[in-house]
């Protein structure tokens, strides 16, 4: 589906955004399976975010959406897990990629952008605090909660908001979905990537295991 500029205006008015309301439309396109690992491997418009070590036999994607109670439940349960046993451990590298699925989601993954910069260790951890506080933001005051989030984090109220209207870092999220749903095949999330496999909904950390060992054997 297309959000044409007018739905999304309506949008941002009803849930308090109406500043973002010169923000180019988000395309959500469905589609099936990736095409190769050196598909995924490649960041598009955004750098990746990435934590582990980078020479880590065993490489996670993750697609995600701010908005998506499954990914916050992921994050909350499974992540910690796999973190604990493969990522503090040198033996997989973790990229997670941004895929908003409606206009909340974008501002999220867009503050948490602006807060971390460049940090993929701070980005990680404002991505944690948007999921866990996922049901204040996305249903109540979405615009002043991010706010509020962005000024603990260290961010002006002025750099909140020039953060929340930046058009550039937008298109360049909104690029990197397209990729993610043309070339990949992304069509919902969570959406994982194992050295290129992809895994679908909300897995188990059994599941990710399965995976896994295989790969650090061979």
């Amino acid at each position: 589906m297309m959000i044409t500029r007018r739905a999304f205006t309506t949008a941002l008015s009803l849930t308090g955004l109406a500043a973002l309301a010169g923000f180019s439309p988000l395309r959500l396109i469905s589609g099936a399976m990736a095409q190769s690992a050196a598909d995924v491997a490649k960041p598009v418009s955004l750098p990746d975010m990435a934590i582990g070590s980078a020479d880590a036999a065993v490489t996670i994607t993750e697609y995600a959406s701010m908005t998506c109670p499954h990914c916050a439940a992921f994050n909350a349960e499974v992540f910690p897990k796999i973190k604990a046993a493969y990522i503090d451990t040198g033996k997989v590298r973790y990229i997670f990629r941004e895929f908003p699925l409606d206009i909340k989601a974008a501002a999220g993954s867009m503050l948490g952008r602006c807060i971390a910069k460049d940090d993929s260790g701070k980005y990680f951890a404002v991505i944690d605090l948007l999921f866990k506080s996922q049901s204040d933001w996305v249903m109540k005051n979405t615009t002043e909660t991010l706010a509020r989030i962005g000024k603990q984090a260290g961010l002006t109220q002025q750099q909140v908001e020039d953060c929340l209207k930046d058009q550039a870092l937008l298109d360049k999220i909104a690029a990197d979905q397209k990729y993610a749903s043309e070339v990949l095949k992304v069509n919902s999330t969570p959406t994982f990537f194992i050295n290129g496999e992809v895994i679908k909904g909300e897995a188990s950390f059994e599941e990710f295991e399965k995976k896994i060992k295989p790969l650090l054997k061979s």
